[in-house]
């Protein structure tokens, strides 16, 4: 269990359980764990979305808070990765321009248009939906997502010398893949076909923003998973939207 705690404390601002030895070997370890660090993140906007949902009702707030809450609960960990990514690839500029401006804790004009742009659709993609099939895209979103991160980290060199990022890519091995992935193809069964087919999509997402990534800086970075983590997630929410709109689903997802 110290590999899932120390995937919990650095993914989300949850620690549970003080851990004043852990080590980047231990951090590494724990990427096998991130989808169910992602579990734990979309089981709180389930409870959080279901409280709302039987007290205001199913609303804009409602899904203003089912969009906001994983940003608090992961201190904005992926978005920062999101923004930052997206002001070096848009930049244009070439590799080590990129990764210069990558680098920069400032955040530019492009990297918050592109997560006004995101946060928009994500919230709008939620109250496009049913109420149950909305819960259960916020539930498996967080899920899917880190998984599309792990299968990214395996698959693509670091693009740096040193960072952070590095720690995990090189502990990403293909037995950690098959951990994570049967992780959540475990989680997504339970949703049924909502579930399955969000997974599907999350995946292919996840797979050509890594490729796209990995072309431009010659590999992957810790700031391009986290937006390869965050697409993912919109992802998900398109495919389930799709879903509940072409099979006519009103209400199939978690029970309200």
């Amino acid at each position: 269990m110290r590999y899932f705690w120390a995937a919990l404390q650095f993914e989300t601002r949850l620690h549970f359980k003080d851990q004043p030895d852990l080590t980047a070997e231990d951090l590494g370890h724990g990427t096998r764990y991130f989808p169910l660090v992602g579990l734990v993140v979309g089981g709180i906007s389930l409870l959080a979305g279901k409280i709302l949902l039987h007290t205001l009702g199913w609303t804009p707030f409602t899904t203003a808070v089912l969009a906001l809450l994983p940003l608090a609960v992961t201190g904005g960990l992926h978005a920062d990765g999101f923004m930052d990514t997206m002001d070096g690839v848009l930049s244009c500029r070439d590799r080590e321009r990129m990764l210069a401006i990558m680098k920069d804790s400032r955040v530019g004009s492009y990297g918050v248009l592109a997560f006004v742009g995101w946060l928009l659709l994500y919230w709008s993609m939620l109250l496009s939906m049913p109420p149950g099939l909305a819960l259960t895209a916020a539930c498996i979103a967080p899920v899917i997502g880190r998984l599309g991160m792990v299968r990214a980290l395996a698959s693509y060199p670091y693009a740096r010398k040193t960072g952070m990022g590095q720690v995990f890519a090189q502990m990403a091995d293909w037995r950690t893949v098959r951990y994570a992935t049967i992780t959540t193809v475990l989680i997504s069964i339970f949703w049924g076909w909502a579930g399955l087919l969000a997974l599907l999509g999350g995946l292919l997402m996840a797979s050509e923003m890594a490729r796209h990534l990995a072309e431009k800086l010659d590999g992957l970075t810790g700031d391009t998973y986290g937006c390869i983590e965050l697409m993912s997630e919109a992802a998900v929410l398109l495919v389930i939207m799709l879903y509940a709109s072409w099979s006519g689903q009103t209400a199939q997802g978690i029970l309200l």
